[in-house]
């Protein structure tokens, strides 16, 4: 009797603390493996706050939350109640059509809290919480069902972190700010914010599922541990719903870059995209200009048929074309679909086809707007084209994410790839819904400018442009010679060796991997090229064996008949040892591409070691490399 009594009562208490919070309850959810905790409260002063722990560490301190408005007022703040709660688990798994996996677990514990003021306008605002086991994340939203509109003056969101962290942030086409401490910090900071919080713990802030308003801008003040969001909606109305913001979390910084955290917080595409085919791709671009016996490469259709027949040899899917196909790209009377060279892309197209080879189509933002898209890329779609590169977008940040999100959607409706260039909108998990956006250009490419772009740019870029998803970084360059070349648009040597290229290609993750030189550069190699020819995605698992930000990286990636890793390092040589564990149960043989023993990223690119050995799962292989320089591995099973 004395136990149902208790229960009623702890029925009764729990219903009724349900029904209506105090107004200084602590809302909690935890990650499903319980290591991670959001928290929100509300403080003796009105504010509401939140909290992120990792592992009992607390990482980021009260924090505010919501919005002011254009009158002034803080919303939620003093006078606000959380009048309903509601939570829920989710365990499942998603399938991508594409990605770093075949098979993502889908887990995370929800919880929705309403905020009520019946004094106000909005009367209710909504905050989503999640934790998943790799980060957590919130979202605000104003219910269906009022009547009006409020001009917003500003978000509150910020990150009050628990101590002078070091941090690492995306900075356009420079090499990334950072490491600098929180509070060495001053001004404007653009996401990915990868912040190292001690050995254990390394975080990334960004956001997900941007569906309205402008991409995430951080702010902060020399001093300082606190992060404010500098961008805003302009408004909040019946519907509304912000991005998520996203605290990304892993015990080593490679946990960041296998997350998939960012796309699970998109929607799931719907309809057909079994179409979508990621690979790798050759490209006209740093081709032109370049010699070879008695043929010079130009962007015209002998060297597309060279092209072509390469890729066709080598397995390849894709080859692309840049900017000019169809006249000056930044001239508005040159039409997208009548230009300059259309004729012979048409005819380039039909080889392509016969070759099992697909073509990719540039477009500027000019011929994209003084030229009816949507007509353009049903032309691009008739015609049998793959893909659109799509350059040089202009516009504020807001017009440029909806310009962007039309674009995506009118090549998904046209069976078209997309990969945005030139300063695009930071990715935030889109391709999950649109499997179409397979890659964008939100780094530096390595060839554009050697005054930023040396070995550490790469071993940082990885750990913060890339967690935000696939980027376009043009590796592959296998003509290292000393001194200028023959190329048109960017003659300087690239501080880089051959296998260290060779290896950068592998560990970008990308859906469409784009190779910028001519097929006799990579058959001089052959174990090299044979390297690049065995990336054939989707991937069935990858995973950062090892890495530090700034320092080396280790990639693994398999397909349906190989495993595939990738080292590189920064300016400095190092010796890694590589367990093999990944592999399953079994006898393989092992193809090691290692930098030759002189190897140097300025003095001496252009030179390699191959040697094949036979391994098992409990074998582990040390891997030296040069100054500037990386290994491969090919393994095989053995049959």
């Amino acid at each position: 009797m004395k136990q149902w009594v208790l229960l009623f009562v702890w029925l009764y208490l729990g219903t009724a603390a349900w029904a209506a919070p105090k107004a200084d309850k602590v809302y909690k959810v935890c990650s499903p493996d319980k290591q991670l905790e959001l928290c929100i409260q509300q403080l003796e002063d009105g504010k509401f706050v939140y909290q992120f722990s990792a592992d009992g560490t607390l990482l980021i301190d009260n924090s505010p939350l919501g919005f002011v408005l254009e009158s002034g007022e803080a919303i939620p703040s003093s006078g606000w109640q959380v009048k309903k709660m509601s939570d829920r688990k989710v365990r499942s798994e998603w399938k991508p059509v594409w990605g770093k996996r075949s098979v993502v677990p889908d887990c995370f514990n929800e919880m929705v809290l309403e905020f009520s003021n019946t004094n106000r306008q909005p009367s209710k605002l909504q905050i989503i919480m999640r934790s998943y086991n790799d980060g957590v994340a919130f979202r605000y939203q104003v219910p269906e069902g009022g009547n009006d509109s409020v001009k917003v003056r500003s978000e509150q969101t910020a990150y009050h972190f628990a101590d002078d962290y070091i941090a690492w942030f995306y900075n356009g086409e420079n090499h990334n700010i950072g490491p600098e401490h929180l509070t060495a910090s001053d001004g404007v900071r653009r996401p990915i914010m990868t912040v190292k919080a001690g050995e254990e713990h390394y975080m990334a802030i960004h956001e997900a599922c941007l569906d309205m308003g402008e991409p995430l801008i951080l702010k902060s003040q020399k001093g300082e541990k606190v992060f404010q969001i500098a961008s805003k909606p302009k408004q909040l109305f019946p519907g509304y719903h912000s991005a998520w913001r996203v605290i990304m979390h892993g015990e080593k910084p490679g946990a960041l870059v296998d997350s998939h955290l960012l796309e699970l917080l998109n929607p799931e595409s719907e309809g057909d995209f079994s179409w979508v085919k990621p690979g790798v791709a050759v490209w006209d671009w740093r081709i032109n200009g370049a010699v070879w016996g008695d043929f010079t490469y130009t962007m015209s259709y002998p060297s597309w048929i060279k092209m072509v027949d390469f890729a066709a040899e080598e397995g390849f899917k894709y080859l692309v074309l840049d900017a000019n196909w169809y006249g000056p790209e930044f001239e508005s009377d040159s039409d997208p679909t009548k230009g300059e060279k259309a004729k012979d892309v048409q005819r380039l197209l039909a080889y392509g086809k016969q070759k099992g080879v697909g073509i990719w189509l540039y477009l500027n933002d000019v011929g994209g707007r003084e030229y009816p898209i949507e007509q353009t890329l049903k032309q691009y779609a008739e015609w049998g084209a793959s893909g659109v590169k799509y350059g040089f977008m202009q516009g504020s940040p807001e017009e440029k994410n909806q310009w962007t999100r039309y674009i995506t959607r009118l090549c998904a409706e046209n069976h078209l790839l997309v990969d945005f260039h030139d300063g695009p909108v930071h990715p935030y998990g889109q391709f999950r819904t649109f499997p179409n956006a397979v890659t964008r250009e939100f780094c530096h490419a390595q060839l554009d400018g050697h005054h930023v772009f040396v070995p550490k740019t790469f071993v940082t870029t990885v750990f913060v442009n890339m967690v935000a998803g696939p980027i376009d970084m043009n590796n592959g360059m296998f003509d290292l010679r000393q001194g200028p070349t023959t190329r048109v648009d960017e003659n300087q040597p690239v501080p880089s060796t051959l296998v260290a290229e060779a290896a950068r290609t592998l560990i970008t993750f990308s859906g469409v991997t784009i190779l910028p030189d001519i097929p006799e550069y990579y058959r001089k190699y052959p174990a090299l090229l044979e390297f690049l020819s065995a990336q054939r995605m989707p991937w069935l698992e990858s995973r950062t064996l090892a890495g530090e930000i700034g320092e080396y990286i280790v990639m693994m990636r398999e397909t349906e008949d190989a495993y595939l890793v990738g080292a590189a390092t920064n300016e400095e040589g190092r010796t890694l040892r590589v367990p093999l564990s990944f592999l399953p149960k079994g006898s393989y043989t092992v193809e090691i591409m290692q930098d030759g023993a002189d190897a140097h990223y300025l003095t001496n690119r252009e030179t390699l070691q191959v040697t094949k050995q036979k391994v098992t799962r409990k074998d582990a292989l040390d891997l030296k490399l040069a100054p500037g320089g990386g290994a491969c591995l090919l393994i095989r099973k053995n049959m």
